[in-house]
């Protein structure tokens, strides 16, 4: 059966920080040893069912439970279009990044969207097809005109009422922001996500500045990010047991079922132990909630 072999490297993690977690192959040597063999929880498996639901925890808990949220620093270029990260499963935030290093949250474009076909058409409207029968594409023009968009005036608002120095100009404008939108009232800029081509889009704005990318990780980006919080270690071990043994045919029910409970069981107590309650840290938020208000 075979144990890989430990070095110092993986032992303190790699770097500063590392040792709260334990590796893979770790978590499969010790289910290894733990769990299988004579007279144990699970006769007999093959190493490579136990990578595989090891794997797949790890993906399951880091949505959840132990959730991976990476962060990415790019520069918008020219093109004001940049790719998804390579481990990229959902969305948390866009942020542009401003001189003093302060995020500011750019908004998701939703009343457009970035067609995933643009279909070439000659002057009566009719699709233009190449000599094997296929539509041939074109750019998207609302890909285009979003690049120019200028997020200042979507409320056809080129000033803000607060900004102006001039008091007639300001006089004259008074009382014209009643019933914007404030989903729309900002001049931060917005994105677009384009799921098919896995690019996101920003608008003209944004151009040249710094983003953030705060995105939801599957935990599985590289072989050397597959790792485990020590928090959620006996969780994985349930859940690869739990998975082993719903999947053999000669296991009893009552078996099965009691260990989908520890299971359970194990990953609401890792769950609890992730949540990083502070009690200071609410404290001294409650704290300004006793401040009265003068009207």
């Amino acid at each position: 059966m075979g144990l890989i072999t430990e070095t110092a490297e993986d032992y303190y993690g790699g770097a500063t920080g590392g040792y709260r977690f334990i590796s893979l192959k770790d978590i499969v040597n010790n289910f290894m040893v733990a769990y299988v063999g004579d007279g144990k929880v699970i006769d007999r498996v093959n190493r490579g069912d136990v990578i595989f639901h090891a794997k797949r925890g790890v993906q399951e808990f880091s949505y959840d439970i132990s959730r991976v949220e990476k962060i990415q620093e790019v520069e918008v270029p020219s093109s004001l279009t940049i790719p998804m990260p390579q481990d990229y499963v959902g969305l948390v935030q866009v942020s542009f990044i401003d001189g003093g290093g302060i995020e500011h949250t750019l908004y998701e474009a939703r009343h457009t969207s970035k067609p995933s076909q643009a279909p070439l058409q000659d002057d009566e409207g009719n699709y233009v097809y190449d000599n094997d029968g296929n539509v041939v594409e074109t750019s998207p023009i609302t890909s285009e005109r979003f690049k120019k968009f200028d997020p200042t005036v979507i409320n056809s608002q080129d000033t803000d009422f607060y900004a102006l120095n001039d008091f007639e100009t300001a006089r004259s404008r008074f009382g014209q922001r009643y019933g914007l939108d404030p989903e729309k009232s900002q001049r931060n800029g917005y994105y677009l996500i384009d799921e098919k081509n896995g690019t996101i889009s920003f608008s003209s704005n944004v151009v040249n500045m710094i983003v953030t990318v705060k995105y939801v990780s599957d935990g599985l980006g590289t072989d050397a990010e597959v790792k485990v919080h020590k928090f959620t270690e006996e969780a994985i071990y349930m859940h690869v047991a739990y998975s082993i043994l719903s999947t053999k045919a000669s296991v009893p029910q009552y078996k099965i079922n009691d260990f989908n409970r520890k299971r359970v069981v194990a990953m609401r107590k890792a769950k609890k132990r992730l949540s990083n309650f502070n009690p200071k840290e609410l404290t001294q938020i409650l704290r300004g909630k006793s401040k009265t208000l003068k009207h």
